[in-house]
């Protein structure tokens, strides 16, 4: 089977056009909303068994996803859900919310990071720690900070498929491959 992003792709790049075209629902924001919505729903394991089942319609799936959406669905939204049921692709919807929130911060200028710390980070930390990685990776960033005490001490920061890792867990690791070798 193809890789999910292979499959995703060509999905999250016909949702981006349609909501950068002028119309009713160009709101990038509401649809990255209401597409990551859709991705946590598919990704429950029930629902994913009910989606792949041969003797379930793609109606079925449709109304099971209508009615455990929080918000009213658009027009667009609705479509959009129709088509990725009908052609079997609800095991990707995570994916191409991936893929559509990449597409969307790269029109805006912007990047998703990732900040690893192995302790809680205030406002202030993280805003130093920012605009550090702003100046580093040369865009602005979207921070998101999770909290991993395997780290130890220090960062490690994810930007698309770039690994700022300044952790002492990291440093230990070189250290020891120096020993070694």
């Amino acid at each position: 089977m193809a890789e999910l992003a292979t499959i995703a792709r060509p999905y999250a790049e016909a949702l981006f056009q349609a909501t950068t075209a002028s119309g009713a629902d160009a709101d990038p924001g509401r649809t990255a909303a209401w597409l990551d919505e859709l991705a946590a729903i598919a990704a429950d394991p029930q629902l994913r068994q009910l989606a792949n089942d041969p003797k379930v319609t793609a109606d079925q799936v449709f109304a099971v996803f209508s009615g455990v959406v929080r918000s009213a669905l658009s027009d667009a939204a609705k479509n959009f859900l129709r088509t990725v049921i009908a052609n079997r692709r609800t095991d990707a919807l995570a994916e191409m919310a991936a893929q559509f929130h990449v597409l969307v911060n790269r029109r805006s200028g912007f990047s998703d990071a990732v900040v690893y710390s192995a302790f809680p980070m205030d406002g202030a930390a993280l805003s130093g720690v920012g605009t550090a990685l702003e100046k580093r990776f040369g865009r602005k960033l979207h921070l998101v900070v999770r909290q991993d005490v395997s780290l130890i001490g220090g960062i490690r920061v994810v930007v698309g498929d770039e690994v700022l890792d300044t952790s002492v867990k990291a440093r230990l690791e070189q250290m020891k491959a120096v020993l070694v070798a």
